[in-house]
């Protein structure tokens, strides 16, 4: 028999089921029994929302490092290679090792059709409980009641946000998405909640179980600190305030840019605070150094290329992009602000667009053909974009093109920022690797 490598197995695993979402837990349940899983990690934190998943999770992975845990993440979509998507004590997992794991799925599971997700589920699950984890930290891969990872019952579950995303799977307005998501909280465990106003279904739902309840700006605060200066009078790196009743931490700012990972950090502390029965101590300076630490690809990622800045970011639906105009609009680019968009079929480009136009000065926009069932080409996404800011930006095949382009018309002090989606980040990372 011939040995499978691994990308033969990512080939094999996006056909054996013939939808690539399908959502429920019958079939993943079926072979989590047949394999005997267990619980990954001593502690297991699940997180979900509509934004900001990734980088939570990456904020809780970092300070539950720095104070000595043995730390599984697992989440997705990957950016450049699919082993990022399991990592045990921060490196990611081997192709071997995910070869393994397959090859005991695919014995397992018998006439059980799995999708490619719920595959790279059941991977991680197995790695992580052999590795005999501190954490295992669960990254939602869509809502929350019917996803993969809901088959792990949570210590503590997260929802970073709620806004709209996915509708077709999760329903048109923020009660019904909420009550999706909601679904990974568990009776009598701590609920995070990252959201300023969570829609009724999230707050009625924890109510009805008996999951209490962790609320951003009810029962832990952030706020930015005012910069100190040295003798010299030059201002000092700075600083932020995580505060809860009786207790504060005064913290570095995040090594990951934009003012929402300042959220995203204080969820991320809020989640292991809420952490009952904890499997090692959280000293304090763990807060800090692993803030400080967190890094995540794709979420603001810096490059200067001959004078021109330029920024990569996942962002793909209006929340995020409302996000990204906050940051844009707190730290101005010293000359021309140009966007190079690239969108898949399934996402509100209108609205993205609209949250951004004030602050870009070129439009520059990009077919996903190569990216599966969802993606388009640039002329059906420049048709979805008629009446905006967007619909006349210069057309290119794909995105390293539409990148090459807004660089070659780029001058120094100008920026650039490419963003709209995971392949639209993954093809900017990978052309920018290059140069």
């Amino acid at each position: 028999m011939t040995t499978r490598t691994l990308a033969d197995w990512l080939q094999y695993i996006e056909r054996i089921h013939p939808r690539s979402i399908d959502m429920g837990l019958d079939r993943i349940r079926v072979v989590a029994q047949a394999l005997k899983l267990g619980k990954p990690g001593r502690a297991v934190i699940t997180v979900g929302g509509t934004n900001g998943k990734g980088s939570t999770v990456a904020f809780i992975e970092s300070i539950a490092r720095a104070a000595g845990w043995k730390v599984g993440a697992y989440t997705s979509p990957h950016l450049l290679a699919y082993n990022e998507r399991v990592r045990i004590d921060g490196a990611d997992a081997s192709d071997d090792a995910l070869i393994e794991a397959f090859e005991a799925i695919e014995a397992a599971r018998g006439d059980t059709q799995l999708t490619y997700f719920e595959y790279g589920t059941l991977a991680a699950l197995w790695l992580f409980e052999r590795a005999k984890l501190d954490l295992a930290i669960l990254e939602v891969g869509l809502g929350g009641r019917l996803d993969a990872t809901n088959l792990i019952d949570a210590d503590v579950a997260v929802i970073t946000t709620v806004d709209l995303d996915h509708q077709d799977y999760l329903g048109d307005e923020r009660e019904a998405i909420g009550a999706e998501k909601v679904g990974i909280a568990r009776a009598w465990k701590p609920l995070v909640l990252g959201d300023d106003d969570p829609p009724s279904s999230v707050l009625g739902h924890a109510y009805r179980i008996g999951a209490p309840t962790w609320r951003i700006a009810n029962d832990f605060f952030f706020k930015p600190l005012p910069p100190m200066l040295d003798a010299d009078g030059n201002a000092q790196p700075g600083r932020w305030q995580w505060r809860e009743i009786g207790k504060r931490l005064e913290l570095p700012m995040p090594r990951l840019a934009a003012p929402v990972q300042l959220r995203n950090a204080t969820v991320a502390i809020a989640a292991l605070r809420a952490l009952k029965n904890r499997p090692k101590p959280l000293p304090r300076e763990a807060y800090g150094d692993g803030i400080a630490n967190a890094h995540i690809g794709g979420r603001l990622q810096r490059f200067e290329r001959d004078g021109v800045e330029i920024l990569v970011d996942v962002g793909h639906n209006p929340q995020a992009a409302r996000a990204l105009a906050d940051w844009l609009r707190a730290a101005p680019a010293r000359g021309r602000m140009i966007a190079v968009y690239a969108a898949l079929s399934d996402k509100d480009a209108t609205g993205v667009v609209e949250a951004l136009a004030p602050r870009v000065d070129e439009w520059h926009l990009a077919g996903l053909a190569d990216a599966g069932p969802r993606g388009a080409d640039v002329d059906a996404l420049a048709a979805r974009l008629a009446g905006t800011a967007a619909a006349n930006g210069a057309r290119h095949a794909d995105v390293a093109q539409a990148l090459d382009a807004a660089r070659a018309g780029a001058e120094a002090g100008d920026r650039v920022l490419v963003f709209g989606s995971f392949h639209t980040a993954a093809t900017a990372l990978a052309s920018l690797a290059r140069d």
